[in-house]
């Protein structure tokens, strides 16, 4: 690693101001992308502003809203009652990342702000129809992600919360990287108040995408067989060492189909 200051503000403000103060200071949440980053020297900030103590994690729930504190850990949304009973999906999906130790580490505003292409979480707020709030305003899903590793979220700007219209139904499934557990694809279904809308993660080369023609189809029927004959064209798709193009398009198909099998 390089050399770096480090600092550990108390408050949200605090914790703008510190970023605001030098261009070449960086935010640390749950770190699970950032320090291996400082570790391989990939990026040299002069400040580490950590945000484990400005107040940002929690998980609030209404009759039609679940929210939850940017730094609230995958461990705690997987273990939460609130999440379970509200948005079982999001409950599952969090179980599924990384290993134990990531799980108890890694944050869900730490990981939408980072916007891997092959992340879960982008799968759900886009799917979901999320609002992410920040220290000054607030995002849609459909505004925030803008391309591989790319969010609308200004160099000073701070995830507060994600806020989550609770759906009627949804469900998540992931064809998983054995070692890292990174979504090769992930889908995301879900059907309430923003509509039916399908998530893809994992498979497209500007990160995560809607599936229109999955919607258009599950809007009259949300079910598997609805999707039967829809494909996925592999242009513009992911191929690498883990998986084609042709291959992530397949999956794509699959993943959704077996989402939708258990939608509740």
């Amino acid at each position: 690693m390089y050399d770096f200051a480090y600092q550990k503000p108390g408050s949200v403000a605090d914790a703008v101001k510190a970023l605001g103060a030098d261009p070449e200071a960086k935010a640390l949440a749950g770190g699970q992308t950032f320090i291996p980053v400082l570790k391989q020297r990939l990026n040299k900030p002069s400040v580490v502003v950590d945000l484990a103590k400005a107040g940002l994690s929690g998980i609030t729930a209404t009759a039609t809203t679940l929210t939850i504190g940017a730094t609230t850990t995958h461990a705690a949304i997987a273990a939460s009652a609130e999440v379970q009973a509200k948005i079982p999906g999001l409950a599952e999906m969090a179980s599924w990342i990384g290993d134990v130790a990531v799980r108890h580490r890694g944050t869900m505003g730490g990981s939408l702000a980072n916007n891997d292409p092959a992340a879960c979480y982008p799968a759900a707020v886009l799917a979901l129809g999320a609002t992410i709030t920040t220290d000054r305003r607030s995002i849609a899903a459909d505004d925030f992600f803008q391309g591989m590793f790319t969010t609308a979220l200004h160099p000073d700007e701070i995830i507060t919360a994600i806020a989550f219209p609770v759906p009627e139904k949804s469900a998540y499934e992931k064809f998983r990287n054995p070692a890292s557990r990174y979504a090769i694809v992930g889908v995301f279904v879900a059907k309430g108040p923003a509509g039916v809308r399908v998530a893809i993660t994992g498979a497209g080369q500007g990160g995560v995408f809607r599936h229109a023609a999955m919607e258009q189809a599950l809007a009259k029927s949300f079910s598997a067989e609805a999707i039967a004959g829809i494909t996925t064209p592999a242009e513009g798709l992911n191929g690498d060492i883990h998986a084609s193009a042709e291959y992530r398009a397949h999956l794509i198909g699959v993943m959704a189909k077996r989402a939708l099998a258990k939608a509740k």
